[in-house]
């Protein structure tokens, strides 16, 4: 059962969330910008890259270039009249936004090109699948075996998450991330040294936003594109990742997504095991309950160890003044 569940730290799913928890960390961790909207710019990755590919026929380059032209706009029209509004109401207006978008993906008036509540399935990712050296069939790593398809996803997913991962660590450390800081800690103090803090902010959320919807992309790849994938619940999950890794880290997100899928497989396991011995009614019921265990665990994890596992809880912390 561990085996199977430790499978879960180099899946696809887990480098997309993973993706979207490092956008989300720029928009968080760095700016202090409190997005509750991060699902929102992924289903505009997703959608725009299938979209483009199925309904107007671009290619899979040009359809990438669409959607995250799509992301900077969404951002732009979310951060423009924004970006003055308090932490509170920043996060009213994020999660209505996103949860805007994700209605309107649902909606049939949109069928013909979103599918609706059926969604698109995934005849977007040949050009992926056409490229894989792999040998076909299936294949082993270590003590898992995936198909050959899913080993290339994955690997490539994993090659654009550590790409994505090492320039954000040098933006970091540039003069432009040490603003952002700053700003996080005390934009007061930055306008007072004559920064534009609403510009700063701005980009902060185009980049984050950007880096969201290339998650949506990848999310997407090995699967459907489902309007139900994208509600708040994501967003929340990649709260979680980011916690638990450590908000303002550059590793904290995609040690954070690893943990928790690892976890919700465990889980979901142990739900299983529950069920087949009585203890637990059904899977809907032990479904919800694993989501209350790892609730219990985000609890002791923010009282005990705020900054997360690899933050520095002198630079971030839920307890700072």
């Amino acid at each position: 059962m561990i085996w199977e569940s430790l499978r879960e730290l180099i899946t696809p799913t887990t480098a997309a969330y993973a993706l979207a928890a490092i956008g989300l960390n720029v928009h968080f961790g760095l700016t202090g910008l409190l997005n509750f909207g991060q699902a929102g710019f992924v289903a505009v990755g997703a959608y725009g890259f299938a979209v483009s590919v199925m309904t107007f026929g671009l290619s899979a380059p040009l359809a990438i270039v669409v959607a995250l032209l799509l992301a900077v706009v969404y951002a732009l029209l979310l951060g423009v009249p924004t970006l003055r509004l308090r932490a509170d109401y920043l996060a009213i207006v994020t999660i209505a936004s996103a949860e805007i978008i994700r209605f309107a993906l649902n909606s049939s008036a949109f069928a013909t090109w979103t599918g609706g509540a059926n969604g698109l399935y995934n005849e977007y990712s040949d050009w992926l699948k056409g490229s894989n050296p792999l040998p076909s069939g299936l294949l082993s790593l270590g003590p898992w075996t995936f198909t050959a398809n899913d080993l290339w996803i994955a690997v490539v997913d994993w090659v654009v998450v550590l790409l994505v991962a090492g320039g954000i660590r040098l933006l970091v450390r540039s003069p432009w991330g040490r603003v952002l800081k700053g700003i996080r800690e005390d934009e007061h103090a930055m306008l007072s040294l004559g920064k534009n803090v609403n510009l700063y902010k701005l980009q902060a959320l185009v980049l984050g936003g950007v880096i969201g919807a290339a998650a949506g992309i990848l999310y997407v790849q090995p699967t459907s594109v489902q309007p139900f994938d994208f509600a708040t619940r994501m967003t929340f999950n990649m709260y979680t990742m980011l916690i638990l890794g450590g908000a303002a880290t550059v590793f904290g997100p995609i040690l954070g997504s690893m943990i928790f899928w690892v976890v919700m497989s465990v889980t979901d396991q142990l739900v299983s095991l529950g069920v087949d011995a009585g203890l637990l009614h059904d899977v809907t019921q032990g479904s919800q309950l694993r989501f209350v265990l790892v609730g219990v665990a985000l609890v002791l994890l923010v009282v005990f160890r705020p900054q997360g596992i690899l933050g520095n809880r002198t630079e971030l912390s839920f307890d700072a003044k």
